[in-house]
């Protein structure tokens, strides 16, 4: 059983940068793929990034790929989105996932979710 919390929304302006991040119980953390994803009053749960367990493969969404960095410390059983040059429409309610030992865009890989921290871009 892997529990996620969020943290590091809230509301910036257009161009401004926050930082979430999502802390993880348990003592195998690293063998986790962690995900990103993110839902908007609606519309579906989306896909936002992606980093693997151990080797820190990433992917990304296209249209933040070159705004956000996925990170990830297992030492500390954590997991970053740094979000920069910030846009309206990333404005969302942001969730961390986990799974063991695979990854992929699909919200129905994903075992475990956090409850979510809202991210609100003013323009």
């Amino acid at each position: 059983q892997v529990q996620l919390v969020e943290s590091g929304g809230g509301l910036v302006q257009a161009g401004g940068s926050l930082r979430l991040s999502c802390a993880a119980s348990g003592r195998t953390f690293s063998r986790y793929a962690m995900a990103w994803f993110r839902q908007a009053p609606g519309k579906e749960r989306e896909f936002v990034a992606a980093i693997t367990g151990s080797t820190y493969t990433t992917d990304y969404k296209d249209s933040v790929k070159d705004r956000f960095i996925i990170s990830r410390d297992n030492a500390k059983n954590t997991v970053y989105l740094q979000m920069n040059s910030l846009k309206p429409e990333d404005t969302a309610v942001y969730y961390c996932a986990a799974a063991d030992r695979r990854w992929s865009r699909s919200v129905n890989t994903y075992d475990y979710w956090g409850q979510g921290t809202q991210v609100t871009v003013s323009s």
